[in-house]
């Protein structure tokens, strides 16, 4: 049984940093198609950020890049994505996503503020 996990959401002033992190289980992280996705209120949830298993690169969405990294803990099955730079538009809860044996899985999202 695969669960995803986030933690490490809050409340941050425009300019500031937080970061993600997704602990999974029934999963390995390294090994797999893990995703963030976004979702501002009144809005559709949208993609933000994908790893690919093992070396395939990383890829974003245009509003994040170059304050935005994903990342993974081989040792800790775990996802991350450091943010800086937050502007109030990063607001949303974000998700933690896996593609696996088929079927999409998701956290319960963690929320990220950002507001003075």
């Amino acid at each position: 049984q695969v669960q995803l996990k986030e933690s490490g959401g809050g409340l941050v002033q425009p300019g500031g940093s937080l970061k993600l992190s997704c602990a999974a289980s029934g999963v390995t992280v390294v090994s797999s198609h893990m995703s963030w996705f976004r979702q501002a209120p009144g809005k559709e949830r949208e993609f933000v950020a994908r790893i690919g298993p093992g070396g395939s690169g990383t890829s974003y969405v245009d509003s994040v890049k170059g304050r935005f990294t994903i990342s993974r803990s081989y040792a800790g099955n775990t996802l991350y994505l450091q943010m800086s730079n937050l502007e109030p538009e990063d607001t949303g809860t974000y998700y933690c996503n896996v593609f696996y044996r088929g079927h999409q899985h998701w956290g319960q999202g963690t929320q990220v503020t950002v507001s003075s």
